[in-house]
C-alpha cells in the first residue's frame, strides 16, 4: 500500500510540474515567434500616460 501511494505522488508531481512548465515555455515560445516587435507596447503606453505624474510616497534620499 505504501508503494501505491507512493507512485501516486511521484505521478501526480510529475503531471502537476509538466503541466506548470508547459505553459510558461508555450508563453515564452509565443512571445517570441508572434510579439512582431511589439514586445514593450504595454509597457511604452504605460509609460506614456504616466510621464507627466509626479511622484509621491517613499522616502527622500538626502546626498
Amino acid at each position: 500500500m505504501a508503494a501505491y501511494i507512493t507512485d501516486l505522488l511521484i505521478v501526480a508531481i510529475l503531471i502537476i510540474s509538466i503541466t506548470a512548465l508547459m505553459g510558461v515555455i508555450m508563453n515564452s515560445i509565443g512571445k517570441t515567434l508572434f510579439s512582431r516587435g511589439k514586445k514593450t507596447e504595454f509597457t511604452e503606453k504605460s509609460e506614456g500616460i504616466q510621464s507627466g505624474w509626479k511622484l509621491v510616497g517613499g522616502r527622500t534620499k538626502d546626498l
